[in-house]
């Protein structure tokens, strides 16, 4: 008896360690999201809190139809009251608490209040909030047979060349392996391609890939991803099959600076032509002054032609006239020392009439 007892006792104690334990993972499993309402009227307010969540995370709260916790948001962003959405920050703890004003959604109930990541590593909660007044419709049945399930993460393969630099469409091919969770094959599937640019809803674009996925069995799939010409800044490729969006990918473009490039050159070279172009044509339509020299264009065949001429004659005749300047003592010299008078010296000489070189006359004795 006594064994007994100090069984279910002990029993009792091992419950008792276990029950926090099992809490504490089930909180460990993922992000939670708690309602102070379960029912609200449009144009009232419910305060939405959640944990377990990433530190310092940017969420965004959303009203959506057409959705449960156990599938999801059917539809997407685009069931959901966006205009009314919230964005809340997680604390240190990864937990948050805000009050999110009640609004119809575009689409009929059931309804939620989904919480999702902005930025990072994606996650997701919803919550069951019956919005008073509301139309209720059945969610559409889920497809039978095959079911795609996403196995890997996905990613973007392919760069940016040359033309996209200056302006040509970015392009990507999206990668990911999916599986068969059915009981069914599932005969070339049709996704569904979106791309979103910051907060606006996704522009959706159907892509059949070609080939057979046996239950159970797995495959990689690859399909191509293109934006608009000139496309840049942080963007969203979304893969949506049966109206469940399977995977998200965040695609970051850069700017296309070669068309700015391009521009810049425009302007620069542009009016620099038409003011070359335009002096041009001032200079030609502009009237001449008889015997005089145009300013622009000037030769110098022209000016020569125009310089007057000085002949050999007039020179001579400058030199004749300017010659026997040069032959005026000057005041400083002497009779003696004057440099024009060298050539005139002679040797002494004795002019007496007994010099021997003198010639006399005999006459008669």
């Amino acid at each position: 008896m006594n064994g007994k007892v100090r069984t279910t006792a002990l029993l009792a104690v091992l419950a008792l360690l276990v029950l926090p334990l099992a809490g504490s993972a089930t909180a460990a499993d993922g992000p939670t999201v708690r309602l102070s309402k379960s029912q609200a009227g449009t144009g009232g307010s419910i305060t939405v809190s959640g944990s377990g969540w990433r530190s310092h995370a940017l969420l965004m709260m959303l009203i959506c139809g057409q959705a449960t916790p156990a599938r999801g948001v059917i539809g997407g962003t685009n069931s959901c009251a966006n205009a009314d959405g919230r964005a809340v920050t997680t604390d240190a703890k990864g937990a948050f608490s805000k009050q999110l004003p009640v609004s119809e959604p575009p689409v009929p109930c059931p309804c939620v209040v989904h919480v999702a990541t902005v930025e990072g590593e994606k996650a997701q909660a919803d919550a069951v909030l019956r919005v008073a007044g509301h139309a209720v419709e059945p969610l559409p049945a889920e497809a039978s047979g095959g079911r795609l399930s996403v196995l890997t993460d996905t990613r973007l393969d392919g760069s940016s060349g040359l033309l996209t630099w200056f302006g040509a469409p970015p392009s990507r091919t999206l990668v990911l392996t999916v599986g068969n969770a059915g009981t069914s094959p599932i005969k070339n599937p049709v996704f569904q391609v979106g791309t979103s640019h910051g907060v606006f809803a996704p522009e959706w674009e159907d892509q059949e890939w070609r080939g057979t996925l046996a239950p159970g069995k797995k495959a990689q799939i690859k399909l191509p991803v293109e934006l608009s010409a000139g496309a840049h800044g942080d963007y969203t490729v979304s893969l949506k099959y049966g109206g469940k969006v399977l995977a998200e990918q965040p695609w970051g473009v850069g700017r296309p600076w070669g068309v700015i490039l391009f521009w810049v050159l425009v302007c620069l070279v542009v009016p620099a032509a038409v003011f070359r172009a335009g002096m041009a044509i001032v200079d030609r339509v502009r009237p001449r002054k008889a015997g005089g020299l145009r300013h622009r264009g000037l030769h110098l065949p022209e000016l020569t032609l125009r310089m007057p001429r000085f002949t050999t004659q007039k020179l001579t005749t400058g030199a004749r006239e300017s010659a026997p300047a040069t032959t005026s003592t000057l005041p400083w010299f002497t009779p003696d020392s004057d440099p024009n008078a060298a050539g005139r010296l002679s040797a002494p000489h004795d002019d007496s009439p007994t010099s021997p070189t003198t010639p006399t006359r005999k006459g008669p004795p």
